[in-house]
């Protein structure tokens, strides 16, 4: 506990003490004025004392309560940072997922992004074959939804380059997988970062991506993943072919258990935002200065209160 007026508390212990010291020098000369005048008194101790010690323990607290004390307490919020990581592949612009699996992606990461408080930094990345980082995780989300809504489908896909680049914007470095046989790099530890992966987990090369997910779990880096598109899948055109596509759930759900994460399918608009809305983000506490002068000032209050009444029913006076 701290106070804003510190000196107030030597002002209350000086006040309390002359108090007492003056309730007893009271007390004193009424004995000895009833003892030369042949009165005895018949009151029981308690009878005599409670309602003035009830209205001197109310001083100190009301003297402290005025140095406006303050105690920190932790309270629990959603803070960190989060990174919004979308599959711009081909087999994103399937209609399975009407409008398409990225368009319906979007709008739903988009509501997510404006939805999210100021303690939430929001990044957004996009990879195919290739990852690319459009957004640095901001406070500003506008900017967040305004690259989210930029993205545009193209290429294959890597899951695994996308967690490391991913990864790489957490931690302010680039990131690789290590050789064969080689450690592991030290990316420290980053508990209050997430990566939330939309993507239908067709993942077509790049590197291993169980080995970028063991890479996030040891640095304490959660992965959420957004199964977007239908077992039964769709076509796309691609160079003038039609290829067949379908959500690959295997992989998706794996990157996530990996690391802690949830897979959660979305196979329709419907589902895509409730995938969404149910996105887990970390919870952390901060602490935040309370001030206790409301709390001083009615336990003063009530000692007051119930030392008057006590002091008038027993005595006929308040002191």
């Amino acid at each position: 506990m701290s106070f804003l007026y510190p000196i107030l508390l030597a002002v209350a212990a000086v006040i309390t003490g002359l108090a007492v010291y003056a309730y007893f020098v009271l007390q004193r000369r009424r004995t000895s004025a009833l003892a030369a005048a042949g009165f005895v008194s018949k009151q029981g101790r308690m009878r005599r004392h409670l309602p003035y010690a009830l209205l001197l323990a109310a001083l100190p607290i009301l003297l402290v309560g005025l140095a406006r004390p303050q105690a920190e307490v932790a309270v629990p919020r959603v803070s960190g940072t989060v990174l919004l990581a979308f599959d711009i592949s081909n087999s994103m612009s399937a209609t399975d997922v009407a409008p398409s699996r990225l368009a319906a992606a979007q709008a739903a990461a988009a509501t997510f992004a404006e939805e999210q408080p100021g303690t939430v930094d929001v990044g957004v990345l996009a990879f195919g074959s290739q990852a690319l980082l459009t957004q640095a995780p901001t406070a500003d989300h506008a900017a967040a939804v305004a690259a989210i809504k930029r993205v545009k489908p193209s290429g294959g896909t890597s899951l695994g380059e996308a967690i490391l680049v991913g990864l790489g914007t957490i931690t302010g470095k680039p990131v690789s997988l290590p050789e064969e046989g080689a450690a592991a790099p030290d990316l420290g530890y980053w508990p209050s970062a997430t990566i939330v992966v939309f993507s239908d987990g067709e993942e077509t090369g790049g590197p291993d991506v169980q080995g970028a997910a063991e890479l996030a779990a040891a640095a304490g880096v959660r992965i959420q993943t957004v199964g977007v598109g239908t077992a039964q899948g769709g076509t796309v055109e691609v160079d003038g072919f039609q290829l067949g596509t379908a959500l690959d759930e295997a992989t998706l759900t794996t990157i996530a258990q990996v690391t802690g994460g949830t897979y959660r399918p979305a196979g329709d608009a419907g589902t895509l935002a409730d995938a969404t809305e149910a996105i887990d983000l970390r919870l952390t506490t901060e602490k935040e200065p309370i001030e206790l002068t409301a709390p001083f000032a009615a336990a003063a209050l009530l000692l007051l209160t119930l030392g008057g009444l006590l002091s008038i029913r027993w005595h006929g006076r308040i002191v």
